[in-house]
């Protein structure tokens, strides 16, 4: 049986899952709780700006138990994803039942945020998923009964599902089965924004679809290869033809080319821009992190940017970059970019490889950790995994336990043991901010060029370049000019070159 919603004091809706399985042997208990119970509260809204965005993203909501759609699975061909009522299913080998639950946890939260109300979850026991239906075939027909008595129209399962074992469970379950890979690129359709998250998000559909198409009767039948007359298949029908599949997976193929050259126009915008800021010397700084740990609000919370804020997995797809300054008047840019998530799909990392490239190419990675997460320990390995694959392994981290105001004193110390130089940080309440701003600070690169300089007074400009663009080590006023000591760039420094001593 399933709590219908609560309301506490401050408006915050939980849906809280009690039902509990009876077979440990096959099923572990479960309490599975959505995204809305991943943090208590929103961060402040005075902290986070004017958020445009959210009105947008509220503005049309799905309406559950509206489907007209037919109960028997494989009278359609085709089936748009509508995540309703779901029961979510697992699998983990011996000794990893904490893992296991963490990860079904996760899938819930990912499910509600697409949607979804979770009625249930299930875990099974087994070494290896079963090759044919994931789950063992008596444990699949246990589930099916599961979802008849929970009124499930959907099942989720904790993996990437190979297509014989999506149809093969679905046989037995009798309802839609979905895997975890679908629910994220659904919840990325609904967040993506700009044209260039729109292509890459749809390129990786099209990239998962196309070894999943499938089709029934004539769907399956050869098209004629030549001219048909009125009357059906005439002369010049020799051949074989396209069948209706082969047809759709031509088409997609095409749109895939289509949407990677689009992909790829969008490059040189963004790159023009890295270079004018690397021309500049202007340091970049990436923050980069798990999904719904709080890099946006860390954003806001340090320049103030009003990015959108919103307590939901992936709520940011589009890289944001806001240009603020450090206490000495250098000028860097901080930018918010995509949360990384387990098992994330590899046609995510591929699609997104542009945005990554913001992480990879920064200065300075502000790695942000949930420190009130259950399991920090594989946020940071996910990340620093995921950081790898674009490459920005090198790049130097700042590692930050988000949420602070969150931990008691013990949890602190075992988060100091998985990372001893942290910092502990909380946009709700500002602590750690000073001191997290002074390390970003520290760690930005100097300019390459180290110059002593006798700034004629009429030369003002060159004097305000060097404080906005460059590292001023001391400056004094003599009756020629300005002493200048500074580390700037080597367009500025050509630009000296006349007044050093």
């Amino acid at each position: 049986m399933t709590d219908t919603p609560t309301r506490d004091v401050d408006g915050t809706e939980r849906d809280v899952v009690d039902r509990v399985l009876e077979n440990a042997d096959a099923r572990v208990a479960s309490r599975i709780f959505g995204a809305q119970a991943l943090q208590d509260a929103a961060t402040v809204a005075n902290n986070d700006g004017d958020q445009w965005d959210r009105d947008d993203r509220a503005a049309l909501r799905r309406v559950p138990g509206l489907s007209t759609e037919l109960e028997d699975v494989t009278e359609v061909e085709y089936r748009q994803l509508r995540l309703e009522n779901v029961v979510l299913a697992g699998v983990h080998p011996q000794g990893g039942t904490e893992d296991a639950e963490n990860s079904l946890r996760e899938l819930a939260a990912l499910a509600e945020t697409a949607g979804a109300v979770v009625l249930d979850g299930v875990l099974q026991r087994r070494p290896h998923p079963d090759p044919a239906t994931y789950l063992g075939r008596g444990k699949a027909e246990e589930l099916r009964d599961l979802v008849a008595a929970l009124g499930a129209d959907t099942v989720i399962a904790d993996t990437e599902l190979a297509p014989s074992q999506r149809r093969a469970l679905e046989d037995v379950v009798k309802v839609k089965v979905i895997d975890r890979t679908t629910v994220i690129l659904d919840i990325f359709s609904q967040h993506a924004k700009s044209r260039e998250g729109k292509a890459q998000v749809e390129l990786a559909q099209l990239e998962y679809l196309l070894p999943r198409l499938r089709g029934w009767g004539e769907s399956m039948s050869r098209q004629a290869g030549g001219q048909v007359g009125a009357g059906g298949a005439g002369m010049g029908s020799r051949g074989p033809g396209e069948t209706k599949i082969e047809l759709d997976r031509r088409r997609i193929r095409t749109r895939m080319a289509q949407l990677r050259r689009q992909i790829k126009d969008f490059a040189p915008a963004r790159d023009a821009k890295r270079a004018e800021r690397k021309r500049n010397t202007v340091p970049s700084v990436a923050i980069a992190g798990y999904t719904n740990a709080g890099k946006s609000s860390l954003l806001n919370r340090l320049t103030s940017a009003g990015v959108l804020v919103e307590n939901a997995l992936f709520a940011t797809l589009d890289a944001t970059v806001r240009r603020t300054e450090a206490s000495d008047g250098r000028v860097y840019t901080l930018t918010d970019t995509v949360g990384f998530v387990r098992q994330l799909p590899h046609q995510l990392v591929e699609a997104f490889r542009s945005t990554l490239e913001e992480v990879a190419g920064a200065d300075v990675i502000v790695h942000v950790v949930d420190g009130s997460h259950p399991d920090p320990a594989a946020q940071l390995a996910t990340v620093r995994d995921v950081l790898g694959e674009v490459g920005a392994r090198g790049t130097r981290e700042i590692v930050v336990f988000h949420k602070a105001d969150l931990l008691d004193p013990d949890a602190r110390l075992v988060l100091r043991g998985l990372a001893p130089d942290a910092h502990f940080v909380s946009s709700r309440t500002g602590e750690g901010i000073a001191e997290l701003r002074a390390a970003i600070e520290d760690a930005l690169p100097l300019p390459a060029v180290e110059i002593r300089a006798l700034v004629p007074y009429d030369r003002g400009e060159l004097v305000a370049a060097a404080h906005t663009a460059g590292h001023i080590v001391s400056q004094s006023h003599e009756p020629a000019g300005t002493l200048l000591h500074a580390h700037v760039s080597e367009r500025l420094a050509a630009d000296l070159r006349p007044f050093t001593l």
